[in-house]
């Protein structure tokens, strides 16, 4: 964990500030057999989040993930926030790009590349499947005091 970030923490929250998306490929991690990834960045940590995994990630031009993957127990999000690409699940193959949203069930074998001239950005959500329960609306609840900029 990077502890120069500006970061703010609160009773019920924590800010970081990471930069724009074209300083993702200084942020760096480590596999589990020792090699170096650039241009990804896991923040569950970070924020002291305790229900999902967020990363943010950026893959330069002709460059992919060298390997496929699965999950033991998390479904994972896609959020695509710049750039051209190719992702793989379970052999099928389909173009993504700023704006493209894909869902992989924890069992599909998938994979990444960029096709594009330019970086390709996304943000990926991991998250336990069947967790959720209602809809996007029915867990948040109307406070009586207006926002302070109101």
């Amino acid at each position: 964990m990077n502890s120069s970030l500006p970061r703010r923490d609160g009773e019920h929250f924590t800010a970081i500030t990471l930069g724009p998306q074209t300083a993702l490929p200084n942020y760096h991690f480590t596999l589990p057999d020792g090699r170096d990834v650039p241009g990804k960045l896991f923040l569950r940590e970070w924020l002291g989040a305790s229900g999902v995994e967020i990363s943010w990630g950026s893959l330069p031009p002709g460059s992919g993930v060298p390997f496929l993957h699965a999950h033991r127990e998390h479904e994972e999000i896609y959020l695509f926030t710049g750039g051209e690409g190719e992702f793989q699940v379970d052999g099928e193959i389909f173009a993504v790009s700023e704006g493209s949203v894909v869902r992989v069930a924890p069992e599909g074998r998938r994979g990444l590349r960029n096709s594009g001239s330019v970086p390709l950005t996304h943000l990926v959500l991991q998250v336990r499947p069947g967790t959720i329960s209602g809809g996007p609306i029915s867990d948040g609840y109307r406070l009586p005091e207006p926002p302070s900029w109101a």
